[in-house]
């Protein structure tokens, strides 16, 4: 995998994922995107519930990207180049969670598109995560 994809590819991929995602969770807060096609269906229009999810996803989905732009070199970080290096692995598992996730669900919009993608970001992240 070290020989297929730059650690710097691997970061800038991750960058512009998290931050696409982060837009995408902007979308459903707004209800330009249906709420419907996330959290497996199971959140209504407009509820606190969404909000309350959403709001947790944006803030989780930018501190993935200040970690991931931390290892990737566009954030300076020399004293937490350790929590950094967790961070990436955190950010791994929580991809492969995701994944699962995403296939678990009822919602196809999930299993055909948001799984691959999550999968392939998780596989961004392992290679990031190897790179001392």
């Amino acid at each position: 995998m070290k020989k297929l994809i730059s650690p710097k590819l691997a970061g800038n991929v991750l960058v512009m994922f998290m931050a696409l995602l982060a837009v995408f969770h902007v979308l459903v807060l707004f209800q330009v995107v249906p709420s419907d096609i996330v959290w497996g269906g199971q959140i209504k229009d407009s509820s606190n519930n969404l909000i309350t999810l959403e709001m947790i996803a944006l803030l989780v989905t930018l501190i993935f990207l200040i970690i991931i732009a931390a290892k990737t070199g566009y954030i300076r970080v020399s004293k937490f180049k350790k929590a950094v290096n967790v961070g990436v692995w955190v950010i791994f598992a929580y991809l492969i969670l995701n994944t699962v996730g995403n296939l678990a669900s009822s919602v196809s919009f999930e299993n055909l598109v948001l799984a691959p993608i999550t999968l392939l970001m998780a596989l961004f992240a392992l290679r990031l995560a190897i790179e001392k």
